[in-house]
Parts: structure tokens; sequence; C-alpha cells
């Protein structure tokens, strides 16, 4: 099947990116000197996608300049922080079709694209011991037949996936039909496709190790481009550093604190100093007994 398009997803807030997403959207991250979205679609023109959207929601006016500069497309989905991304899905509707469904925020070692692809599939990664990411298996004929949040010894959903376009309309067919249901606002799209694996066929695409990344946090950042341990290239998280006199190589172990009518409310950290709460809003450092 030769591929009509790509749909990056790029609404989401990625909270868990605390404090680096409430300064910008975590797509225009710097990862070894190239901005994570800007080198995703490089990778995808490479391989001769004739045509690229962006899902925007949070912090949408950041992705203006990509369509001077790439010629990409932009689609807004104006539920991005009521609705999960199944949302960003059916904003992109009237364009799906033989089309990669892609994260903003995965960084490719090497250009996993094509401008022909067989089947619908699922980008996987084998866990030889325990992880918390979603295993799959697969039937006979390479299907994915059953996924658990949990795993080992499996292959685990990470990274882009390709829609067929019969996969699309299948998809698409149940979407409308669940989409009001209020089961479904906080679902993402792989929960309502697990739920329907008997009519939405979709394999496994095996890659081997080092090749896809994801980012959920700033200590994994750190892991893969190591120039975050000392500049973290957040302002939040300087002023922090400033007020407990430590170094930005000394603030770890960073999770979101999330409000429940913004997009973002502050952050909890360690530092030697001990365990401490810095609020997004008021720049107020409160140490957590």
């Amino acid at each position: 099947m030769k591929v009509d398009n790509a749909i990056i997803m790029a609404a989401g807030t990625s909270s868990r990116f605390a404090p680096l997403s409430y300064e910008q959207h975590k797509a225009m991250t710097v990862v070894k000197g190239e901005v994570l979205i800007e080198r995703q679609i490089r990778q995808l023109q490479a391989a001769g996608v004739p045509e690229i959207y962006i899902v925007t929601g949070y912090k949408a006016d950041q992705f203006e300049y990509l369509t001077g500069k790439y010629g990409i497309r932009l689609l807004h989905n104006p539920e991005y922080l009521t609705r999960n991304n199944h949302s960003s899905i059916w904003a992109a509707r009237e364009v799906l079709g033989n089309s990669y469904v892609c994260s903003s925020d995965n960084y490719f070692a090497q250009n996993p694209f094509e401008k022909e692809v067989d089947e619908a599939y699922y980008a996987a990664e084998y866990a030889d011991g325990p992880t918390a990411e979603w295993c799959m298996t697969e039937d006979e004929n390479g299907y994915i037949n059953s996924v658990t949040i949990g795993g080992e010894k499996a292959w685990y959903m990470l990274g882009h996936t390709f829609w067929s376009r019969d996969f699309s309309s299948a998809f698409l067919n149940i979407l409308e039909k669940e989409y009001n249901l209020p089961e479904t606002t906080g679902k993402l799209w792989e929960k309502i496709f697990l739920a329907h694996l008997d009519v939405l066929k979709m394999k496994i695409r095996k890659y081997a190790p080092g090749v896809i990344y994801e980012f959920d946090t700033l200590d994994e950042l750190r892991e893969f481009d190591e120039s975050y341990r000392t500049d973290t290239r957040s302002a939040l998280i300087k002023e922090a550093a400033g007020q407990l006199k430590v170094k930005e190589q000394d603030i770890l172990h960073i999770k979101s604190l999330q409000s429940q009518t913004t997009a973002a409310a502050g952050f909890e950290f360690d530092c030697p100093a001990g365990h401490y709460r810095y609020l997004y809003d008021t720049k107020n450092l409160v140490q957590i007994i």
C-alpha cells in the first residue's frame, strides 16, 4: 500500500515531562542538537511520505513555523484538555487513510518510515525482563490478539503505527459510535483498539533495541542526552536550583503536580537539601517532610 500521509499527534500537555513541558511543548525539545518533531518530519519526508499533518492543542502556536519551513499542515484538536488522544484521531478523521499515526515526541535513531507498507502495524521493542509497558501477543497470522499492561519476555508498544485505509475506516466507524459515550472521554485510542481486536486487525512491527526512544521524564532524557544533566534548558529548574543554592544536576526524580483545571500546576523533586515542591504559578518553593 502506498502511504498517503502521516498524522503526528502533538495536542497533549505531556505533564510527566514537567517542568520542561510547562515552558515549551515537549515536541520542541532539542535532543542531541535536533528539535524532536523536526527530526521526525525530515525522516518522513526522506522516506517519500507526500503529506504530513500535525494535530495541535496545547501550545499550538509553537507549531506554526513548521508550515513554512517544511510545508506541513496543522489540524487543531479543541478538546485536548478534556479528552484523551482519541480526540486527536477524530480531529484528523478527514485525512486518515493509508496513514502513519505518530507521536510528536519519539526519537528514531534510524528512519523507520517507508513510502509503501504491507499492512497496519504497531511498532514494538522486546522486553527480555520485566516491564511496565503495554505488552502484546499475536495469533498464528501475526495479528495482535491481546495486550496486557506490564509483563516480561514480550513485545511491547513503542513508537509509531501505520493504519491501512481499511483499518482507518473501521476504527473511525467505531469511534463515531462511541465518541459521545461518557466512558470514552478518558480513553487512549489504543484502549478503543483493544476493545475491538476482532475487527481491527493490526500486526506487530518488531524493532531491535536502540532504534525507537521515548522520554517520558527529564530523568529519562538525561540518560540519552547527557547535556541535560548540567543544563536543563528550564527557567523553572534554574529558579528552584538558585533558591536552594544547588546545581541543576542535583535536581532529580521530578514529578508533575497537575491541576484539574489547567495544563500545569507545579512539580516536586529530590535534591541534596531534601524533597521539595515548586508551585508553577507562584514560584513558591516548599519543602516536603
